[in-house]
């Protein structure tokens, strides 16, 4: 199931508002269209418009994970609510604000999810979050990433929307894959210039050509791999 980032955003906020403020859910298209451009707890910051968000919940309600209440059942305007536990058979709370949280939020590492799916379900420690996220996976709902740039914790994030799997599970660029493998871009030699390239003079390039970005990067990753066997041959 792949929602974009519009329904990602209304389902997540239509979660949270659900366990965090209970008085308030269903919640109305103006404290949707609030929940979802809030400036904490969100990432990115967003300025949806409600026909935008009009849009999205027909989406959602089109895949089965929201519904729409009409005025008059109590409300005076129509009021929204998601469907996971008829759509996904999810009932457990704590499941609900761990992907709540990773919808509204993005990928995460297990301590900073913790803590801030907290506000909706505590989680006690890291050991209950890892069996809440385990009971996710199994349901192919999260999935597993790599540490991003600058930290050497493992992520989680949800796979309910296909640019957030493929983007966050694999290098953005060549450069965040040297980065991943060592942090610091290897030294290497120059490669030698070709037989043409010597004998028949040219005028220097203004810029590095794309084929050349690559091919230098790809002997930086020969050199780290021959150095990381190398080291690993001596222990």
């Amino acid at each position: 199931m792949e929602l974009n980032e519009h329904e990602q955003r209304a389902l997540g906020v239509l979660i949270e508002k659900q366990l965090s403020t209970p008085d308030q859910y269903p919640l109305s298209l103006n404290a949707l269209r609030a929940g979802c451009n809030q400036k904490s707890n969100r990432e990115p910051v967003t300025d949806y418009s409600e026909a935008e968000l009009i849009v999205a919940l027909q989406g959602l309600e089109a895949k089965g994970l929201s519904q729409r209440l009409p005025a008059g059942f109590g409300s005076r305007v129509e009021r929204f609510e998601h469907s996971l536990e008829a759509a996904l058979a999810i009932t457990d709370k704590a499941q609900l604000a761990v992907l709540a949280e990773l919808l509204v939020r993005g990928p995460q590492a297990p301590g900073e999810l913790r803590q801030r799916a907290s506000r909706m379900r505590k989680l006690g420690d890291l050991a209950e979050l890892g069996f809440v996220l385990d009971k996710l996976a199994f349901q192919k709902l999260v999935k597993r990433l790599p540490p991003g740039l600058g930290s050497r914790s493992e992520r989680w994030g949800h796979t309910l929307g296909a640019a957030l799997e493929a983007g966050a599970a694999a290098p953005a660029s060549a450069e965040e894959l040297v980065e991943r493998h060592g942090g610091v871009e290897p030294t290497a030699a120059p490669a030698p210039a070709p037989p043409s390239a010597q004998t028949t003079p040219a005028a220097a390039p203004a810029a590095e050509s794309l084929e050349a970005r690559v091919d230098r990067l790809e002997r930086q990753l020969r050199s780290l791999a021959e150095q990381l066997g190398a080291s690993l041959g001596e222990d």
